[in-house]
């Protein structure tokens, strides 16, 4: 069906011909806002230690950087232009902020990465740059001027805290008011700047680098592995350089770095945790006082549960990850398993206790609520 977030068109139209393709503007992408955060929420959650939140400033024609927490007296100093306050993941903190970001569910979630608030003054910016992902920039308040350019020459300011480029000639230009929007693939140069008082959210999209994925994966083989022997080399002969690694002692260890392997059931688990790994910063809530199995159970027939916002859930052919863990769960819980995934949330209904078990251990780990 055609959707208003996306300008009109279907979610295949936009995959076909947008994503990762081209840049969309969107007058009117979204309008249905419960709520507005205004700058005393957002200098609330840049000010606590579990959101990451930045502050860029120009002064003297420089850019200056301080990350969070940043507190309201800092902010109170700041002059009435040329500056921007940015607060990441959101999404983690603010319900209807939660609700937007997985509105873009046309995408699958292992690709959605957050939707971070940037709150600017007139003159406000974080300069041109590129980012590596696709971003939605949606308009929230006030109006905000964006040039962007296809020229990704990657010539950045020296010495600047950020990556700001050096040259960007700028090939498009839009004001984007209240619930405008504007798509950009990766590295596609944009360049914003604050014409009033106004929030900016950007959905961003989770695109790690090969290195990183490699990486990771060699650090989850090593867990998994478990090997057997031991060196040996009962055959050894006298060698007449004993400082020199031979031939034979290669082979040997390159007979034995062969038992290191992998198949495709390793890494679909490997990426059911690395896509559900929660962030550094990211830390969850046990119940201080948690419910027995019957009263969560009684919970659950009643009003269903939710997934914390911070939760990550994604499932695989019968596997179900959670937050870097893989669910231990029968095959019978897995539709309502994988029915949560989806939609983040179960209506209430009476569970078999397979289904009540999984959901009762993700509960205990504060994963996941009774609803309501």
């Amino acid at each position: 069906m055609p959707m208003q977030l996306l300008g009109g068109i279907t979610p295949e139209q936009f995959l076909a011909e947008y994503w990762q393709k081209k840049p969309l503007l969107i007058r009117q992408a979204w309008t249905d806002f419960p709520e507005l955060i205004d700058l005393e929420r957002l200098t609330e959650l840049a000010g606590s230690d579990d959101a990451e939140s930045r502050l860029i400033q120009i002064r003297n024609g420089k850019y200056e950087l301080e990350h969070g927490p940043i507190s309201e007296r800092r902010l109170q100093k700041l002059p009435e232009t040329d500056w921007t306050l940015l607060v990441s993941n959101v999404n983690h903190h603010v319900d209807h902020i939660s609700e937007l970001l997985y509105r873009f569910s046309f995408l699958p979630y292992y690709r959605l990465d957050d939707l971070m608030i940037s709150y600017a003054p007139p003159g406000g910016t974080v300069g041109p740059h590129y980012d590596s992902y696709d971003v939605f920039l949606l308009q929230v308040g006030g109006r905000k001027r964006w040039q962007i350019s296809s020229d990704d020459a990657g010539n950045f300011v020296e010495d600047a805290p950020i990556r700001v480029l050096k040259d960007f000639n700028s090939e498009q230009e839009w004001v984007l008011e209240h619930g405008d929007m504007l798509y950009l693939p990766p590295k596609y140069a944009h360049y914003g700047v604050a014409l009033d008082p106004g929030m900016t959210y950007s959905i961003g999209f989770r695109a790690p680098k090969t290195q990183e994925i490699a990486g990771k994966f060699l650090e989850f083989v090593q867990d998994e592995l478990c090997l057997d022997g031991m060196y040996a080399d009962p055959d050894r002969k006298v060698r007449a350089h004993p400082g020199e690694i031979d031939d034979d002692f290669i082979a040997s260890m390159a007979t034995m770095l062969k038992q290191i392997e992998w198949n495709d059931a390793t890494v679909r688990r490997f990426v059911g945790r690395y896509f559900t790994e929660p962030k550094p910063h990211v830390f969850f809530d046990a119940p201080d006082d948690p419910l027995d199995f019957d009263d969560f159970a009684a919970l659950v027939a009643g009003s269903g549960v939710v997934l914390d916002l911070k939760s990550q859930m994604l499932f695989e052919q019968d596997r179900v990850y959670i937050n870097g863990d893989e669910i231990a769960a029968e095959a019978e819980a897995l539709p309502a398993l994988q029915q949560l995934a989806d939609a983040r949330a179960l209506p209430a209904g009476d569970y078999d206790d397979a289904v009540l078990e999984a959901l009762y251990t993700c509960y205990d780990y504060g994963f996941l609520h009774p609803a309501g």
